[in-house]
């Protein structure tokens, strides 16, 4: 292996649709069976919808608003109100 030639390899100027940077090596075979080239197959919009989570909230409030659910102060909240109506 000859370790003293620099690569052609361009730097990345796109990211995929997984979130990693889109760089082209020319010398992939992408019919090699090490080499996944439709990851995505058999699988619906729901699994491949990206999730950015909030770094500013906790991980299960994150989780909450994925699922469509409140918060734990959004439902601290609502029990505080449900309390005083009594």
């Amino acid at each position: 292996m000859d370790t003293t030639n620099q690569n052609n390899v361009a730097p990345a100027t796109e990211i995929d649709t997984s979130g990693a940077p889109q760089q082209i090596v020319p010398d992939v075979d992408m019919e090699h069976p090490a080499v996944d080239n439709d990851p995505r197959a058999g699988t619906t919009t729901e699994q491949n919808r990206i999730d950015f989570n909030d770094p500013t909230i906790s991980g299960s409030d994150q989780v909450a608003i994925n699922l469509g659910m409140k918060t734990e102060e959004e439902a601290a909240k609502e029990a505080k109100r449900a309390a005083k109506k009594g």
